[in-house]
């Protein structure tokens, strides 16, 4: 009688951490914090030098298990008209039908499934980048900064948030989407290098 009773017991504390191990091994939901998120990009102007700009508005979520480093459902998502190269002109330009085409396409959106662990803190993000109505593969070579407890701010469920901070770049080719606006005469670079960095807080 002892001896199923501790059996029982065994098997129920068994169980227990099983679930446990389970529930810890979840991926935690991240969404991407807009007041510390930038996504720029730098593109050759004539040889000369690289223009430097930026979206000032985006947002995005992704799920990551710091226990595994499994990293999911990446959403990334720009608004196209809100892109800013300390140039109104240029701006207007950018915005306009040869580039971004903002009015007929609003939004830039880079999406991933899945990533692959490159080291203890670096990533790499194949995933796909939609842009003025085509979609192309591209992909981010990411590094996980630093995770813990934010000394500012409030998290979704009260007390401290809990914040992970990350650097990411990649390169693609405007031309790829039709973007083809002076890239025969070399006055604009076809490679446009992305440069994202971001504080996102745990839900």
């Amino acid at each position: 009688m002892k001896a199923v009773l501790f059996s029982s017991r065994a098997w129920l504390a068994l169980t227990l951490l099983l679930a446990a191990s389970t529930v810890r091994a979840e991926p935690a939901r991240y969404e991407l914090d807009p007041s510390h998120l930038v996504v720029g990009f730098l593109v050759e102007h004539i040889g000369y030098a690289k223009v430097q700009g930026m979206f000032r508005t985006a947002r995005g979520s992704y799920r990551f298990d710091e226990a595994t480093g499994a990293l999911s459902d990446v959403r990334v998502e720009v608004d196209t008209a809100s892109v800013f190269s300390n140039h109104t002109k240029r701006d207007d330009h950018l915005k306009g039908p040869v580039f971004l085409n903002s009015a007929e396409h609003p939004k830039m959106v880079f999406t991933a499934s899945s990533a692959k662990r490159t080291g203890d803190r670096t990533f790499e993000i194949a995933g796909q980048l939609q842009l003025i109505g085509k979609t192309q593969p591209v992909t981010l070579q990411a590094t996980w900064n630093k995770s813990a407890d934010s000394p500012i701010g409030t998290g979704p469920l009260g007390g401290k948030p809990y914040v992970m901070g990350v650097s990411a770049r990649g390169v693609f080719k405007r031309s790829a989407y039709g973007m083809n606006y002076a890239v025969a005469n070399g006055w604009v670079g076809d490679e446009v290098h992305m440069l994202i960095e971001f504080e996102a807080v745990r839900q």
